[in-house]
C-alpha cells in the first residue's frame, strides 16, 4: 500500500510518500511544493494545486493522510494555512483518494510516545523509522513522512479498498 502525507502551509507544503504493510514501511519519496512569497495568495493556492495534482498522479496513493490545523499563533496565518489545506483536499477528492486526518500531538505521540515532542525529536523518529542516514529535508517533508508512517499505524492494516 502507497500513503501520502501532507503538511500544509501556504509558503510551503511538505509531502511524503510511503509504502510497504504490516512488516516493513519504506520512504519513498518527499520534498516541498513552495510557493513565491511575491505572489498573491490565488496564485500561490494555483500552484500548491496543480503541484499536489501532479504528486497525486505520479504515486497513486491508497490514501493521503494531512494534517489538522491547529494554530495558537495568528488568526492571519491560520486562515491561509486552512485555505493552502482546502486546496489539498480538493486535489485529492479529485483523484477519490480516501483522506485522514491527524492531530499534530497524534503525529507526535504516534512517533515518540509523547504529544508534546520538539520539532527536532520527530525529525530524528522519523529518520530512524525509514532507516535514513539524514534527516529529510526540508523539516516540512520529513513532517509529511510523519503523517504518512502515521497513517500506516492508524489505518494501513485495518484498510480495506
Amino acid at each position: 500500500m502507497i500513503i501520502l502525507g501532507f503538511d500544509p502551509g501556504y509558503h510551503r507544503v511538505g509531502w511524503g510518500v510511503a509504502s510497504g504493510g504490516t512488516q516493513k514501511i519504506v520512504a519513498d519519496a518527499w520534498g516541498c511544493i513552495e510557493t513565491d512569497p511575491t505572489q498573491d495568495l490565488p496564485e500561490r493556492l494555483l500552484h500548491i494545486y496543480h503541484d499536489a495534482q501532479k504528486i497525486l498522479k505520479k504515486h497513486r496513493p491508497a490514501i493521503v493522510v494531512i494534517e489538522k490545523l491547529y494554530f495558537a499563533q495568528s488568526v492571519t496565518t491560520a486562515l491561509k494555512v486552512a485555505e493552502a489545506r482546502g486546496v489539498l483536499l480538493l486535489a485529492t477528492a479529485e483523484f477519490k483518494i480516501p483522506v485522514y486526518e491527524i492531530s499534530p500531538a497524534q503525529v507526535k505521540q504516534q512517533l515518540t510516545g509523547f504529544g508534546a515532542a520538539k520539532k527536532f525529536q520527530m525529525q530524528e523518529m522519523v529518520k530512524i523509522i525509514f532507516k535514513m542516514n539524514e534527516i529529510p529535508r526540508p523539516d516540512d517533508a520529513a513532517d509529511a513522512l510523519a503523517l504518512a508512517y502515521c497513517g500506516f499505524i492508524k489505518i494501513g492494516a485495518h484498510y480495506r479498498p
